[in-house]
Formats: C-alpha cells, structure tokens, sequence
C-alpha cells in the first residue's frame, strides 16, 4: 500500500509541475502568441531530456559516485539544449550570452527539479529498506532467543515427568496435563508478538510446580503474587529466564524467593537466591541474562529497567510497563 501511495504521489507531483511550468512558459514568460510559441515544439525534446536525465544518466553517475563528472555532464546538456532552443527553434539570432541569459532557466528549471525528486524518492526508498532490513533482523533475533529459551524448559519438564512415572505413577497424569498446557504456550502461543498475562502467569505457575517436585527436599520456593488484572499484554517467555537461572544455579538446601506484582500496568518482578559464586562468570550463568537484555532492548527498550545485584545473595529485578 505504501508503494502505492509513493507511485501515485510521484505521478501526481510530475502531472502539476509540467502544468504548471508550461503555463509559465507560454504565458508568464514569453513574448510570443501562443499558438506561435516556439517552446511548444521544444517542449517533446525537453520531456526527452529529462525523463533521459532520470532513468539512465542519474542512476549510472550515482552508482558509480561519480558526482562531479555528473554536474560537467549536466552542464554540458543543459547549454547544448539551450543553445539547440535558440537557434533551431526561437531562431533569435542573438549571442550565446544573450542565448543562455534569456532561455537556458526553461532547460534547467525541469532538470533540477526533477534531479531532485529523483534524489529524494531514492532516499525515501533506501529509508525503508533500511527499516524493513532492521525489521527482519529483530524478527530474526527475537526469534533465535525464542529458541535458545523453548528446549531447555521442556527439556526440565520432561525429566520431571520422567522420574515422577518411574517414583510415583499416580500423579503422573496431572502433571503431563500441565506439560501440554505448557507445549502449547510454546509452540503456537509463543510466536505472537505479545500474549495474554493471563496465559503467561499460567506458564510460569506450572514451571514452579514443575520446579517444586523437580527439587523437593532440596531447595524450597517462596513464590508470590499480586495481579490487579489480567487484560495486560506481555512478551512471551520474557519472565521464565530469570527463574530458570534461579533454580539452576542456587545452592542445595537454599530458597528462592520470587515476588511478581502487577499494578496499574506495571510488572515488578523480584527474584532472590543464593548462588555458586564460582559459576558467576561462566557463560552457562551468563547466558541467559544476556539473552533477556537483548530481548528487553529489542522489546520494551524505553519501557523496562534491570537491574542485578550480586551480594551475599544474586537479586533480578525486572520493572517493566506492560501499558
């Protein structure tokens, strides 16, 4: 559509400009009757020279950047053409100053102005392709992050299931209840730019059951939540990474704690727990957070703030506007 619009803006702008630098031509500017006006019959050789001027010299002199090589080009053509109005056409018989001074504008009116219009609708398209280069690139990005996120939750979710079949087969059916609710988030509801809170809540609340039977005896979740409703729309799979971090790389016989609050269209999230220092600059540790900056960046860039603290204790904050 936008393609469109810009054709049918360029025909329009060429339309009223002849129209108009015609009238000048025959009636502002001249001497002559009009029927009689030798700029009639120059009027086709200059269409020729310019939409010449715009689809082959243009192009070729900017490709290969040869700008001054250009303008000696263009000078030459508009004297030439001018010279060409005078003599053949007005056959005024007067100087080539008095030539140039009195009728080279009718030439160079029309090869500027169209020079131009070339030269801007050529930076409004390289404008858009930049934006649509920029696009496919996030889109492309986003969804690499996607999939280094997806494998490793289902990954833990399956093993769970595992051992709880082998352990104790009763509860084996709920739980993979929650792991189609949870490949179905990924699978299909994870593609969309942004999903329900609702259904992303739903996500991370069966992570941490998943969590809890995974690690029971071993570590302990304190998790609370405070949502004022659930008609907020979020990034999926933007919240899980800090909690994947957590549980992988807190201690034995430690707790996480985790605070989501969601008031007035903001999202506080608090994550706390104890860690493996010596872990603290590999790129397993790493990696994860890395990813949701960028993910944040791509995403919510002026609308989110992180902020990660490693004391005593390894604290995520993620301050995000859902509105």
């Amino acid at each position: 559509m936008a393609l469109v619009t810009r054709h049918i803006s360029q025909i329009l702008i060429h339309i009223l400009f002849w129209l108009l630098f015609v009238f000048a031509s025959l009636f502002v500017f001249s001497d002559y009757y009009w029927i009689e006006n030798p700029f009639l019959q120059y009027l086709f050789i200059l269409i020729v020279i310019v939409y010449a001027n715009n689809q082959f010299l243009l192009p070729f002199f900017v490709k290969k950047k040869l700008y001054i090589a250009y303008v000696f080009v263009f000078a030459i053509i508009s004297v030439l053409a001018t010279q060409l109005y005078c003599y053949v056409f007005a056959k005024c018989g007067c100087s080539l100053l008095k030539c140039l001074s009195d009728y080279l504008w009718q030439t160079l009116v029309p090869l500027i102005f169209f020079s131009f219009v070339w030269m801007l609708y050529r930076f409004l398209d390289k404008q858009e392709e930049v934006e649509t280069i920029k696009k496919e690139h996030t889109e492309m990005e986003l969804k690499f992050l996607k999939s280094q996120i997806n494998p490793h939750v289902l990954f833990n979710n399956l093993n769970t299931i595992y051992s709880y079949s082998i352990e104790k087969p009763d509860e084996t059916p709920e739980l993979i209840l929650m792991l189609s609710d949870n490949l179905k988030h990924v699978l299909y509801e994870s593609n969309s730019e942004t999903i329900s809170l609702k259904k992303e809540i739903n996500f991370i609340d069966n992570y941490f059951k998943f969590q809890g039977i995974r690690t029971e005896g071993i570590k302990k979740i304190k998790y609370t939540k405070n949502i004022d409703s659930d008609h907020y729309q979020i990034a999926p799979l933007l919240l899980i990474t800090i909690f994947e971090n957590a549980f992988k790389h807190s201690n034995i016989n430690s707790t996480i704690n985790i605070e989501l609050n969601v008031e007035k269209g903001i999202l506080n999230c608090t994550c706390i727990n104890d860690y493996k220092k010596e872990e603290l600059t590999s790129s397993a540790f790493q990696i994860g957070l890395e990813n949701l900056k960028k993910r944040l960046r791509l995403l919510y860039s002026e609308k989110h703030e992180l902020n990660i603290i490693k004391d005593d204790n390894f604290k995520v904050e993620l301050i995000l506007n859902l509105l």
